[in-house]
């Protein structure tokens, strides 16, 4: 029985969500009482758990029966620094998991608008930020061993030599959604905001291309930015990620000095900066200063190793796997977010509930999008909008109705061209935490 304060309910929540961090199954046994099946490895939540659960989410599970084992509810995932996120330029709701370097999420109601603003937009870099970019100085040279010869071209020359060309591009990081594996694993605890939508405008990578003369042998470019290595040494290359030579000569891999109408922000890569969309945002580099076209595959910091790589093979989690076994992360997979309402949306008795979100699937288009209420149990289509390009994210929107007053999560699921689907648990275990594209979910209450 719960009769807290305001600062005692704070408190509990605060350790119920660690508790569920920890060991989610046996936080269910101690909290709630939720007592699992060891065959079919679903909770069933007794009496006097149901009425706790009920007082810390403000009603009832309406379908407590089908809420799997273990399931931290949506509504206790609510995670800055408002200072920082000023002098960022940041909407001061997102979310600060790193300030050396720079990594801030945003939370998924603010992810709303078909193009994503600056201030809204997720923020990850490897190292620090340049403090000396001159643009009457700056150039952009393409060398390596695969081009004919190498070549360099001022901002001025890409800005009136070149066909400009814009697209709404998905950038997102490869660890997205990180926090949600089991056992834990490496790296910022992204949950569902490390993505963006924004509108890219430069010079296709391919017309570039062109001018350097790219050799038979060509299997991959590599990008070279100027931010400064964590340590300070100026002559450490900090990341170097690049792509196969398919994808650098798609129509929507640019070389782009503006996002959404103006310059690029410092942050985000100004002057210039690659954009591969579909793809780990790692591969498109930041403050662009060389482009090596290579014979192989490109082997500079975080291609190699472990970085942005997941088993060729599912593992079991926890496993050590070896980097032959390892592949590079290419096109991300299908997902989904739930941008309106925010989570923990109240509404009254025979109220509808109008959701929306956005739906993407790395270099293929999302087919269908469906909804649940009942944690996966029945999904109903929702309404799915074309991209406005490809590799733009699509608008979904559903219409929901709930059978009486309680607690209630939304699901939401999509189902890329080739059919498919987001899973409802977090997929394959990796140990640096790609990948996860599990279905995103809200809290609602109906009272």
């Amino acid at each position: 029985r719960c009769s807290c304060t305001g600062m005692e309910k704070t408190r509990t929540l605060f350790d119920l969500q660690r508790l569920y961090a920890t060991d989610p199954i046996e936080a269910d046994r101690l909290v709630f009482g939720r007592e699992s099946d060891p065959v079919t490895r679903r909770g069933f939540l007794r009496n006097a758990g149901l009425s706790a659960m009920a007082v810390v989410l403000g009603g009832s599970v309406v379908f407590a029966k089908d809420m799997p084992a273990g399931l931290i509810p949506a509504l206790l995932l609510e995670g800055g620094d408002e200072d920082l996120l000023a002098k960022l330029g940041k909407d001061k709701g997102l979310i600060v998991l790193n300030d050396k370097p720079f990594n801030i999420e945003t939370p998924a109601h603010l992810l709303d608008d078909d193009v994503t603003p600056e201030t809204r937009m997720f923020l990850r870099n490897n190292g620090l930020i340049p403090t000396a970019v001159d643009v009457n100085t700056w150039t952009l040279t393409i060398d390596g061993e695969a081009v004919e010869r190498k070549v360099s071209f001022s901002l001025k020359d890409l800005k009136t030599k070149f066909s400009h060309h814009t697209y709404r591009l998905v950038l997102e990081c490869g660890g997205n959604g990180r926090a949600e594996f089991d056992p834990p694993a490496e790296g910022n605890q992204w949950t569902v905001g490390a993505v963006q939508c924004a509108e890219w405008t430069g010079v296709r990578l391919r017309d570039l291309l062109e001018k350097a003369g790219v050799k038979k042998n060509a299997v991959y470019i590599g990008y070279y930015g100027t931010d400064t290595h964590l340590s300070g040494d100026q002559d450490k290359v900090v990341i170097s990620r690049g792509v196969p030579m398919g994808k650098a000569l798609e129509d929507e891999t640019l070389i782009a000095f503006a996002m959404n109408g103006k310059d690029i922000p410092l942050a985000h890569g100004f002057p210039l900066r690659l954009v591969a969309g579909g793809w780990p945002a790692s591969v498109s580099g930041k403050w662009l200063k060389r482009i090596a076209v290579r014979d192989k595959v490109h082997d500079g910091p975080k291609m190699t190793g472990d970085s942005y790589k997941v088993p060729i093979e599912p593992v079991e989690p926890g496993t050590e796997v070896p980097e032959e076994k390892l592949r590079i992360i290419e096109s991300m997979p299908v997902k989904s977010l739930i941008t309106y309402p925010k989570s923990g949306a109240s509404l009254v008795p025979g109220q509808k509930l109008n959701v929306r979100g956005h739906a993407w699937a790395g270099d293929l288009a999302v087919k269908e999008m469906h909804v649940s209420i009942d944690f996966g149990t029945t999904w109903s289509k929702a309404s799915l909008l074309p991209p406005h390009n490809r590799l733009a994210w699509q608008r979904w929107s559903a219409e929901l109705t709930f059978p009486k007053n309680g607690y209630y999560e939304v699901w939401a699921r999509a189902t890329d061209s080739e059919g498919h689907s987001q899973p409802m648990v977090v997929p394959g275990w990796n140990a640096k935490g790609y990948l996860n594209n599990a279905c995103h979910r809200i809290a609602v209450r109906v009272k």
